[in-house]
């Protein structure tokens, strides 16, 4: 009776530490949500060169299966 008590309480416990990173993360995200976006200009304004976010796709035919 003891020993299911506390493997009960153990696994409770366990999720203790989910608990509060999922309570810090959601305030997180409710904080970005309320708080409207900095305005910030484009990077051509700002004399920087636009970041690109994936490299020009090569133009190459796919492998041919055997």
């Amino acid at each position: 009776m003891i020993a299911i008590l506390l493997f009960a309480l153990k696994g409770l416990l366990d999720q203790v530490p989910d608990v509060i990173d999922s309570a810090g993360r959601a305030r997180d995200a409710w904080t970005r949500f309320k708080k409207p976006p900095a305005a910030t200009p484009p990077p051509e304004q700002q004399g920087q060169e636009p970041s690109v976010a994936a490299p020009p796709a090569q133009e190459q035919e796919p492998p041919v299966a055997a």
